[in-house]
């Protein structure tokens, strides 16, 4: 599945004998993608508001700048050179759709990472997003070999929640106040995947589903 063991690298993914789509591919955001970027956002602007992060206010800091999308470009590129953090556009049939990143990157001792997603209302429910999620752990496991990775979920978004119970994908916990989310510090249910319950693979574990 993986072109390369460092970044940039492309994962796709071809329809299967009963898939709900055709070929998904997951690769670096681009500038050239700005105009299909802007007119998916815009599009699915209330869609997608109630989980959006957004930066709290915080008391004698200056109020957060809003950013371009060449600043944004630039720093998934900062993010990636540094192992800090990989953001994958998703085109569905060539058609950008949505973005998951494998973020909080951390080596060492303890090799983790988390996994975070967005995708168009028009592609919801069609199995799109656990595949890109099943793409992405696999390429967290078998490429960047980590040990953990996690997924933090609002509770009330059931879609996403229906993702991790597809993938079969460990309930931890809930975690208080864990992210700014649409203005608000936000409750999230935690969920993880260690490399020792992987087998397979996820993607072969989605498939077997």
């Amino acid at each position: 599945m993986f072109g390369a063991s460092h970044w940039p690298v492309t994962l796709r993914e071809d329809a299967w004998e009963e898939p709900p789509f055709g070929t998904l591919i997951l690769r670096p955001l681009k500038r050239s993608d700005a105009d299909a970027w802007t007119r998916v956002r815009r599009e699915n602007r209330e869609w997608l508001a109630p989980w959006d992060a957004t930066l709290p206010l915080v008391a004698g800091e200056p109020r957060p700048a809003g950013t371009t999308y060449s600043q944004y470009i630039s720093a998934l590129g900062r993010a990636a050179r540094s192992g800090e953090g990989y953001m994958f556009a998703m085109f569905l049939d060539g058609e950008f759709c949505g973005q998951i990143s494998l973020g909080s990157i951390s080596m060492g001792s303890l090799r983790s990472g988390v996994i975070g997603y967005w995708v168009s209302r028009s592609v919801a429910g069609r199995g799109v997003t656990p595949t890109a999620v099943a793409m992405v752990l696999d390429y967290a496991f078998q490429v960047l070999r980590l040990h953990r990775v996690e997924i933090n979920i609002r509770p009330e978004n059931g879609p996403s929640l229906r993702v991790v119970e597809k993938l079969g994908i460990r309930y931890e916990g809930l975690r208080k106040g864990y992210l700014h989310i649409n203005g608000e510090w936000a409750d999230h249910r935690s969920f993880a995947i260690t490399q020792e319950e992987v087998g397979d693979g996820i993607m072969a574990r989605w498939r077997s589903r």
